[in-house]
């Protein structure tokens, strides 16, 4: 079995980096429940005109549905130090640059006919010297291209369906809900990433209905993928003994499925959901010839969940409910543990909740608190005499969020924190946002990170790293 040195240390890094990135998402456009078609729809009509026709005097207008963004972002480790990982042993973490890229970030929204949605988004990142993809490359200047997302949408009466790369959200404690496990993600980096370049969109078919106070959404997952293992020489990369390999579908078809129902009442929702899905996380087997790639294995599983809010003023709840069934017993439904093999081949049942609030303490100021907390049931049996689970008992963490919008909205301030429910470990970041104009903005970040030596996060403990993004957008 294939068992790379404390992977579990990336849980708390990446649920703090998710939560910060999910506070700056867009929101998608959706069209109204009430748009519908004429039924003298004749195929000889010009259905796409209103979308992707010229102006009058020439002009190309659909082109105005793309938003750009250009950025040049450069971030590091600024603090030399030793971390002591066994006694008689001090790993030293050197002051570096990490990342030093340019990024390209494309969007594209446009409602092309009456109920009709085009939605799509892509990135090219480009590597210069001294980012750590630009090492792991040879050094040389390297990059790569992604389409995040890119779907249809129809909407007619109380009824839409949208078909592509898409997301599904079902969890309502905000960057630290049990339920948020349908999409995979990736994380790279320990700096701050947008929502489109952490979460991995899917291909999947979704269709919802919009009933009289309550609602019914369904998705089909055609396409499943699973966590990319980390990027060899980013922070999170671990040396596996064997090559970690994409899943190896030999023509298999899989697939995934889940419907939800939410009913809203006053100031407050409800909502059920069931879905049948893969564990985003492979578990690796070494090759059975001892050489070669390791040999990643799936994991199906059964999710039901409950989740509901309540608006109180300006607080609002949150809780989440979520009953797995069958995962791995070691599993850890994290991005980038992709090197981590589960040494114990035991499906078991697990209850994971999270809850907290929101609070908007005027119209600039806001606070968030989540928590969350998983237990595996009945976690001793099947264990061979001297086998214990890495995860047993529970295991969870928190996190608090704290924005301050100064000068008009020109000026964002932030304080994120977050920690396991242990008491061994502590991130903070601080974070700034300043516009200039509609066009450039500066964003700049500073995390810090402490843990005991009992703390998984002992490998990055004394950490602290700084970073900037200068962005132009039009």
């Amino acid at each position: 079995m294939l068992i790379s040195p404390r992977p579990e240390l990336l849980a708390g890094l990446l649920t703090l980096l998710l939560s910060t990135a999910l506070w700056a998402q867009d929101e998608p456009l959706v069209l109204d429940d009430d748009v519908s078609f004429d039924p003298d729809f004749g195929f000889d009509e010009p259905l796409f005109d209103e979308g992707f026709a010229d102006s009058d005097d020439g002009g190309v207008t659909w082109l105005d549905n793309f938003t750009v963004r250009l950025s040049q972002q450069i971030s590091g480790q600024i603090n030399s130090h030793g971390v002591t990982l066994a006694q008689g042993f001090t790993l030293p973490r050197e002051a570096e640059t990490e990342t030093n890229r340019f990024g390209i970030n494309l969007r594209y929204q446009n409602p092309f006919a009456p109920g009709w949605l085009l939605q799509s988004s892509a990135q090219a990142r480009f590597y210069w010297n001294e980012d750590y993809e630009y090492r792991a490359g040879g050094n040389r200047i390297d990059s790569e291209y992604r389409i995040n997302e890119l779907f249809v949408q129809r909407s007619f009466g109380q009824r839409s369906v949208k078909l592509g790369q898409q997301t599904v959200v079902w969890g309502e404690t905000v960057g630290n809900s049990v339920l948020d496990v349908i999409n995979t993600s990736e994380f790279r980096d320990l700096t701050i990433i947008d929502i489109e370049d952490a979460r991995l969109n899917q291909m999947m078919l979704v269709w919802d209905y919009f009933g009289e106070g309550s609602s019914l959404s369904s998705f089909i997952n055609l396409y499943p993928e699973f966590n990319p293992p980390a990027v060899r020489g980013s922070p999170f990369f671990f040396e596996p003994q064997f090559n970690l390999t994409d899943y190896d579908r030999d023509d298999q078809w899989l697939f995934e499925i889940g419907t939800q129902w939410r009913k809203s009442f006053e100031g407050s929702d409800i909502a059920l959901m069931a879905a049948y899905l893969y564990e985003n996380q492979l578990r690796y087997e070494d090759p059975v010839s001892g050489v070669g790639d390791a040999v990643g294995r799936k994991n199906d599983f059964v999710l039901l969940g409950f989740s509901a809010n309540r608006a109180i003023g300006k607080l609002l709840l949150a809780f989440d409910l979520a009953y797995s069934h069958d995962v791995l017993a070691d599993s850890f439904n994290f991005p980038g543990t992709g090197n981590l093999a589960s040494p114990l081949n035991l499906q078991k049942d697990r209850i994971g909740t999270s809850f907290g609030f929101e609070y908007a303490i005027n119209n600039d100021q806001n606070i968030s608190l989540g928590i969350q907390a998983q237990k595996t049931l009945d976690e001793n049996s099947g264990l061979q005499p001297g086998q214990t689970l890495v995860n047993e008992g529970v295991s969870g963490s928190w996190l608090v969020r704290y924005s301050n919008s100064l000068r008009n909205g020109d000026l964002v301030l932030s304080v994120t924190s977050q920690g396991d429910l242990d008491a061994e470990s502590l991130l903070l970041f601080v974070g700034a946002d300043y516009r200039f104009n509609d066009n450039w903005s500066l964003n700049g970040q500073i995390i810090s990170i402490t843990s005991s030596s009992d703390s998984p996060l002992v490998y990055f403990s004394e950490d602290v790293r700084l970073g900037a993004t200068l962005s132009y957008s039009f």
